[in-house]
């Protein structure tokens, strides 16, 4: 699901709210995570999950074409872990494929 399908689902759901109205609550509330996670905060919303951030401490890489050694700094990078509720909504609706049934293709 992408952000415009996100704000498209909930316009036609609350069909009070217009989609600027839709959109731009979104948009609110996404950068209001941004930000959140920007200042080191941690961001928990019940029966859904958490997001935090991660340090990733400063390594030694090899750049691949040369083989020569590359630092790479320290980065700080966003971590989701969905929530129990999540994981069994999740489970319950996915359907386990047996080794014999292809893929399906779109």
């Amino acid at each position: 699901m992408t952000r415009s399908d996100l704000v498209a689902q909930l316009a036609e759901r609350f069909s009070q709210l217009t989609h600027r109205d839709t959109e731009f609550a979104v948009k609110t509330i996404l950068d209001a995570m941004s930000d959140a996670l920007a200042r080191g905060h941690r961001i928990e919303i019940r029966g859904f999950g958490s997001f935090s951030i991660n340090r990733r401490p400063p390594r030694v890489g090899r750049n691949p074409r040369s083989g020569e050694q590359v630092i790479i700094p320290e980065k700080l990078v966003p971590h989701f872990k969905p929530g129990k509720a999540l994981r069994e909504a999740v489970d319950a609706h996915v359907p386990v494929l047996d080794a014999e049934d292809p893929p399906a293709t779109a």
